[in-house]
């Protein structure tokens, strides 16, 4: 039996206490110089294990050649390999207790093989030279809340692809993603999961390396440069993170050694049938130092400035995707997980204590409350949250046509009722967009001239409602095809179809125009940044409000998702003067028809309108965006 050390008895001790949030320094293969001879340390916790050993391309794959040793907590097991090198390729050999021999891949490697291979790769993380410290210096004195946030949704695989199939790498994407999301304006990407997964249809949601960015694109060094010159382009980087289930492969976490480890045991909470995968067992103190070492992980080591939490209902939720009968309450009778709900708090705890100025915000699609307050408070500790009912209602609008939108109007304002109960993202994401369900332009009704209308109309909207943004690749061209995970997006859309490559510079100036507007960011809490002009005017299928920032400049927001044209709209406005249009999504360098012509500046008349004493009359154009500020006199 191995003695403790310096180096692993504190760490060993917290992990079995669940407060080890640094178990990537503890477990895995490190290099290492022992007695002048260089090798790796390997360190694995199988509690249930008769015994363990090191197996790999260095000998010959044969289980009894460098068999570990049991540590002194009698669940962990090391072994000191020397001679070999970075990119050896190796697995633990587990004995189990009624004799089976599992291969498993290592559960804190950094980097496998590439799929459909699946072993563990020797690969030393130290070494990379960061050059984003200018960029993490402005971050430190920057309040997220305050800040405009503009999200890109990237799934790193298929943005864009070779000729022959072949995917563009870590360094690839550098090289043309980093500029073309800079060039767009967008302040954010977020990567669908780069954490390795063995099945392509997966999108990387069924994980097998919780410690390792896919091998599929390059190198975690390879990986690092991609956040890096992201960084140095000033555009912060989220990566989507999945702890509420892993995949049954036999290689990965599925009954480690030879028995439910990582997940639960209780019949009720081992599995999600519906995704055929194995639920995590948050009461394990081992599996939280597991889970939060992992988000730690990535913030430590590869400088993310956020981790999206993918699937945060199916944990919250005793019965989530269950039938009567098929789950046990907890304690007090409810169908709350309550071992989750500690286990999401004590993450967003130990991240925030480490890395303050993190985004840790929740795909959580249900009406849980409190899920970006503070866990004193009897909240769940994000920062933000999807809001996915602002989603689902404005795309279920936007899919009517327009001349019986009226009867929906409630779906365009509802959201205002609860805008401020939580600090909310605004998303479009990639789910919407595959299954049948349309690309985001394909959704629109309408001739084709009316889609491109509709989709500019709605980008206005959602950029000038209170909450962060969030839009999937292949927006902001209008691709019509669906998202494929097999293939890239259509570029030669834009650079061929006068519509669409008008449509990308219509959200590219949008895009400009929100950094440039505090009024659109800095106040999402409360109503001080928000005041309804016309919420009810649903025969005509049209809204306005207005946008305040800190200092009491004003910015109005007009939005027609009508079919028609209001030829003599009456807008009721605060003040008496005259009104600048500043923005207006009809105009012909977006693809529109032009239809308000020159005309830029209105003047407020002494008319009641809309509750308001003065009102503007607008010959306000059909499936139309404008943004209106007061001159000054």
């Amino acid at each position: 039996m191995a003695e403790l050390t310096k180096e692993t008895d504190f760490p060993l001790y917290l992990y079995h206490h669940g407060k080890n949030d640094r178990i990537y320094e503890l477990f895995g293969a490190h290099k290492q110089t022992v007695g002048g001879k260089a090798g790796y340390r390997f360190r694995v916790w199988a509690p249930h294990a008769k015994s363990v050993s090191v197996v790999g391309d260095f000998n010959g794959w044969d289980d009894s050649a460098n068999v570990m040793e049991r540590m002194v907590d009698g669940e962990s097991f090391e072994l000191f390999i020397p001679g070999l090198r970075q990119y050896n390729i190796y697995k633990y050999c587990i004995t189990a207790q009624d004799g089976r021999k599992l291969m498993k891949t290592d559960p804190v490697g950094f980097h496998t093989e590439t799929p459909p291979q699946n072993a563990s790769k020797l690969f030393d993380l130290d070494g990379y030279e960061w050059h984003d410290r200018t960029y993490l210096e402005a971050l430190y004195k920057r309040n997220s809340f305050s800040s405009p946030m503009n999200i890109y949704e990237v799934n790193l695989l298929s943005w864009k692809k070779y000729p022959d199939g072949n995917y563009f790498s870590y360094r690839d994407l550098a090289r043309e993603l980093v500029p073309y999301v800079k060039e767009m304006g967008y302040t954010h990407v977020e990567f669908m999961p780069v954490t390795e997964f063995p099945f392509d249809g997966s999108w990387g949601y069924q994980v097998t390396g919780y410690f390792a960015v896919t091998s599929r694109l390059g190198t975690p060094k390879d990986f690092m440069y991609l956040v890096d010159e992201f960084h140095r382009a000033g555009i912060g980087v989220i990566l989507d993170w999945v702890p509420a289930h892993f995949p049954k492969d036999a290689h990965g976490l599925y009954e480690f050694d030879g028995q439910p480890l990582y997940e639960s045991s209780q019949w009720d909470r081992m599995e999600h049938k519906s995704w055929g995968t194995r639920r995590f067992d948050y009461g394990r103190s081992e599996v939280l130092s597991f889970l939060i070492s992992s988000a730690c992980f990535f913030f430590d080591k590869f400088h993310a400035d956020g981790l999206r939490v993918d699937a945060v209902a199916s944990m919250l939720y005793l019965d989530y995707d269950k039938r009567p009968g098929e789950w046990v309450p907890n304690i007090y009778g409810e169908n709350k997980n309550l071992e989750a709900i500690a286990f999401l708090r004590k993450l967003n705890e130990a991240v925030f204590l480490r890395f303050p100025h993190a985004l840790m915000i929740a795909e959580e699609s249900t009406a849980w409350g409190l899920v970006t307050k503070p866990g004193s408070v009897g909240g769940l500790g994000f920062n933000y949250k999807w809001n996915m009912g602002w989603m689902n209602d404005m795309l279920s609008y936007l899919t009517l046509n327009p001349y019986f939108r009226m009867g929906a109007h409630n779906k365009l304002t509802f959201s205002m009722m609860y805008a401020f109960s939580e600090n909310y993202v605004l998303p479009i994401s990639h789910d919407e967009v595959v299954y049948g369900k349309g690309s985001l332009i394909g959704k629109m009704p309408g001739e084709y001239e009316e889609k491109f209308a509709g989709v500019r109309a709605f980008l206005g909207y959602q950029m000038a409602h209170p909450g962060k943004k969030l839009n999937f690749m292949g927006y902001e061209f209008g691709q019509f095809k669906e998202w494929d995970f097999r293939e890239g997006l259509e570029f030669f859309l834009r650079d061929t179809y006068e519509l669409h490559g008008k449509l990308s510079e219509y959200v590219k100036t949008l895009n400009a125009f929100y950094r440039q507007t505090p009024a659109f960011y800095e106040i999402e809490d409360s109503w001080d940044g928000f005041e309804w002009l016309a919420p009810d005017d649903a025969d005509r299928n049209i809204v306005s409000f207005i946008r305040r920032d800190r200092q009491g400049r004003e910015l109005i927001a007009l939005v027609s998702f009508s079919g028609a044209d209001a030829a003599d709209y009456m807008l009721g406005v605060n003040k008496r003067g005259k009104y600048r249009i500043v923005f207006n999504s009809d105009d012909v360098k977006y693809g529109g028809r032009g239809a308000l012509g020159k005309r830029h500046i209105l003047t407020a008349v002494k008319k009641p309108s809309h509750g308001k004493q003065f009102s503007l009359r607008i010959p306000m154009p059909k499936l139309t965006c404008l943004y209106l500020e007061r001159v000054e006199e």
